[in-house]
């Protein structure tokens, strides 16, 4: 396995280390936030940029066609699954595809349904392009999340709801839904015509023997389906700024594509140089990485254990993302302050994933060195005194 090198990212415009002041009002935080690594992304990725910056010229870029085969090769590899190229299409990042996506697949006022605790620009997405956010809270069971399938068909028929922003595996709880979990979500939709929208973002990302279904792979759902990747989380590529959309069904496509035009949008060459050598070559950091961040996990779990025995800790079984209730140590209305104040740390708030309800609960990057781990965990310890 390739060797994972790890790097400061202070005082380098990174968002993570260097907007703590501006996101938490301090700047002297550890920072366990934002979804990216504190890992140099692979050689053979640093390899291929290095190239192609050498040659020197960065005019206008013509997407060739290996691109497209270096991820569908890594589709067939590590999910069993066989995208056709004409299936797939670009956005510059899967925020900005949902967003798209909200906007080609329903209208103003619509009704937009996400299960949450959930990845915040999904709210965003929903409230920012003027449709109705409506929620269906998955059912916490001391840590462990699982669908209110009953509450979610009753709020789409409540709310007459015309979209669904599915998280999966789900960012921040950790879960990697099963097959039949899918299965019946996508059958409630396909019974009152809402359209999904799939994030897989966080599909190479899985622990513990738990393996992603691809969406695609669950049913014959196309005609209502677009599902959602990217090399970003997986390959610590977020500033490239290139995402797949995988589209079957010509109705939809021809759709997003009559929306997309309108956008002029197209991507950035560096962005299609990483992606393409990270997909054909990245298989052995892949593999350190995802080796790295289960180690980070038991370490961080044995940790609480002993301890923190108070917190709850959801098993983490997709993302790099640790879901955990603090509120056996602290009010939640007195969370935030006690994190930052208290603790110095800088973790994802609770209540960023779905309003005030979550107070009491953080998100915590585990894709970083054992050494920031270890000073989170020695910072989190500080709440229980």
């Amino acid at each position: 396995m390739e060797e994972l090198v790890f790097v400061d990212r202070r005082k380098t415009n990174c968002a993570k280390w260097d907007a703590l002041d501006q996101i938490f009002g301090k700047a002297d935080l550890h920072a366990m936030w934002v979804a990216d690594m504190d890992i140099k992304s692979p050689a053979c990725v640093r390899k291929a940029l290095q190239d192609y910056v050498s040659m020197g010229a960065f005019g206008y870029y013509s997407v060739p066609d290996s691109y497209y085969q270096a991820f569908i090769g890594w589709e067939e590899r590590h999910h069993g699954f066989s995208p056709q190229k004409e299936w797939l299409r670009f956005a510059p990042g899967v925020i900005a595809a949902f967003n798209w996506g909200v906007q080609a697949f329903s209208n103003a006022g619509d009704a937009v349904i996400v299960l949450t605790p959930v990845y915040y620009p999904f709210l965003n997405a929903v409230e920012d392009n003027g449709r109705k956010l409506v929620t269906s809270d998955l059912v916490n069971e001391n840590g462990s999340y699982s669908i209110d399938f009953d509450d979610f068909e009753k709020k789409i028929l409540e709310n007459a709801v015309k979209l669904f922003i599915l998280c999966s595996p789900h960012n921040p709880v950790g879960r990697v839904w099963k097959r039949e979990e899918l299965s019946a979500l996508f059958e409630i939709c396909k019974k009152h015509d809402v359209m999904i929208i799939s994030d897989e973002i966080h599909q190479d990302l899985t622990f513990g023997g738990h393996e992603n279904v691809p969406s695609f792979t669950v049913g014959d759902y196309n005609d209502r389906m677009i599902c959602l990747t990217a090399p970003s989380k997986t390959f610590n590529l977020a500033g490239c700024q290139n995402s797949f959309i995988i589209i079957p069904d010509e109705k939809i496509r021809a759709r997003w594509d009559q929306y997309t035009k309108g956008l002029g949008m197209g991507g950035n060459s560096f962005g299609y140089v990483a992606a393409e050598a990270a997909y054909r070559d990245g298989d052995d950091w892949y593999d350190a990485m995802r080796a790295h961040i289960e180690a980070n996990y038991q370490y961080v779990r044995d940790r609480i254990r002993e301890d923190l025995p108070g917190v709850v800790i959801s098993p983490l079984e997709g993302t790099y993302l640790l879901w955990l209730d603090l509120r056996y140590y602290a009010d939640p209305a007195k969370t935030k302050d006690l994190l930052i104040k208290k603790c110095s740390l800088a973790p994802d708030l609770g209540e960023w994933f779905g309003g005030e309800r979550f107070a009491g609960f953080a998100r915590f990057n585990l894709a970083t060195s054992r050494e920031n781990v270890e000073k989170g965990m020695n910072l989190l310890t500080r709440i229980k005194d």
